[in-house]
């Protein structure tokens, strides 16, 4: 019974923050070569050395969006004013620290009409450390006034995989 009031107790707010949101899609990019402009970059996670639930968004500048973290503000960090070079090359390096890193991942993130209004760059792991490469899930709401909300959370398996082995992946939460 407990369970259940603190799971309505964590539900309702989040489903009324959600109300009259849009969710947004991305797509696998081929080529950064088309990652062109300025960017603020926001760099999510990394907050201890095994931290895997980490992830670097590229908001393009003045289009009229801005991406919001569903997070602490001690959990993120943003750059403003990046070339698409230098944010791609930062948030590069961002992703990429952790040991079982393999390679990276780049997405464009699309509105409602189609149009590219940012990119994600996520790392993709080893799959034999966590039984699957890409351990986060990373959600794009558009909320109203032009906000997007990034909810960022790991993979459910991953997790559990991860608690029954005892890693500490929460500080700080």
């Amino acid at each position: 019974m407990r369970e259940a009031v603190l799971a309505v107790l964590f539900l309702v707010p989040l489903l009324v923050s959600c109300a009259g949101a849009k969710h947004l899609r991305t797509e696998v990019v081929t080529d950064a070569g088309e990652v062109a402009g300025s960017y603020d970059l926001i760099l999510y996670g990394a907050r201890h050395i095994d931290d895997i639930e980490t992830v670097a968004v590229l908001d393009a500048e003045g289009d009229g969006y801005e991406f919001v973290p569903f997070a602490p503000e001690y959990d993120y960090k943003v750059k403003k004013g990046l070339s698409a070079r230098e944010a791609l090359e930062v948030a590069d390096a961002f992703v990429s620290f952790h040991r079982s890193f393999r390679k990276f991942q780049l997405q464009r993130i699309i509105n409602e009409e189609g149009a590219i209004i940012g990119y994600e760059l996520r790392a993709l792991y080893m799959p034999l450390v966590y039984g699957i490469t890409d351990v986060v899930e990373v959600n794009y709401w558009l909320m109203a006034g032009g906000r997007v909300r990034v909810k960022i959370k790991l993979d459910d398996r991953v997790e559990q995989k991860l608690s029954e082995e005892g890693e500490v992946f929460f500080w700080g939460r």
